[in-house]
């Protein structure tokens, strides 16, 4: 019992930044309908950053606030050079457009903070509390903190807020958003700028624990968008429950069967899915995006 929960939580705590990926990929689904494949780059960038401006002497919270705001103009960017110019391009070629940027993004990050594996300390100590029966780090519970407060917000957005209807309102149909007066350009990047500053605040507290290197984005980014996909594109609280999906099955893979097949769990989930429950558990089978 010990060792499962102890898996358990190692899972959740890997799931929670799944969750945050996936929310990524959601929120702009919602404004958009386009799957941004660079999600997973604004998690390592945001720590990439944050471990070279501690590599500067500059005081951790200070580091880290230059890493997510670094992340949020890349994202604004990704919309101002490349996604906005493609006009009315196919969707099929948005998507495209962003695994070009994913790669772009990885080869100035190699050039420019290099090619080395970063870690950043820990916000509170290294000195494990036991839970149940199970030892936990203390950046566990930040992790699982912060993606617990970062869904509250991103439900909270979508539900109460004018903004965040307006992206619903864009994401459903943006010629009738439009004519009615919502600015769907101003709409469209600020979800990018969203999606950047959840991405990179994710991956700024998870890399005490994952470490960060420039080509680590392609993985969590294809696990956010597994998670993402198994809880409904669009849905924010879908994206949480496949989230925490994903990482459970991995995390009790590599403790009951071997680590060497713990990353091919998203790759048999996505092919489940596709075949079995292509809207997901909780998407929606119409246009409709909640």
């Amino acid at each position: 019992m010990a060792d499962f929960m102890q898996f358990v939580f190692s899972g959740l705590t890997t799931g929670a930044i799944y969750a945050l990926a996936a929310l990524g990929f959601s929120l702009i689904y919602n404004a958009s309908g386009v799957i941004n494949f660079a999600q997973g780059d604004f998690l390592m960038l945001g720590a990439m950053v944050t471990a070279a401006l501690l590599g500067a002497h500059l005081p951790y919270g200070v580091a880290m606030v230059g890493g997510v705001l670094a992340t949020v103009v890349a994202g604004l960017l990704l919309y101002r050079l490349a996604i906005k110019p493609a006009g009315e391009a196919s969707v099929v070629s948005l998507i495209i457009i962003t695994i070009g940027a994913s790669i772009f993004i990885q080869g100035v990050v190699q050039i420019v903070l290099g090619k080395n594996q970063q870690t950043l300390p820990a916000f509170s100590g290294d000195a494990s509390l036991s839970i149940l029966g199970a030892y936990v780090l203390p950046q566990s519970l930040w992790v699982l903190g912060t993606a617990a407060v970062l869904v509250a917000l991103c439900f909270a957005f979508f539900r109460f807020t004018m903004v965040g209807k307006a992206m619903l309102a864009v994401a459903a149909n943006a010629l009738a958003a439009r004519a009615v007066g919502i600015p769907t350009s101003r709409i469209l990047q600020l979800s990018f700028g969203l999606s950047a500053l959840l991405g990179a605040v994710a991956g700024v507290v998870a890399a005490p624990i994952t470490t960060t290197v420039y080509d680590i984005g392609l993985m969590l980014g294809m696990k956010g968008f597994v998670a993402a996909t198994l809880g409904g594109l669009g849905s924010a609280g879908g994206a949480v429950v496949g989230g925490l999906i994903v990482g459970l099955l991995e995390a009790l893979m590599a403790g009951y069967v071997s680590s060497a097949y713990k990353d091919a769990v998203p790759f048999v989930m996505i092919v489940f899915i596709l075949l079995v429950m292509p809207h997901g558990l909780f998407g929606a089978k119409t246009s409709d995006r909640v």
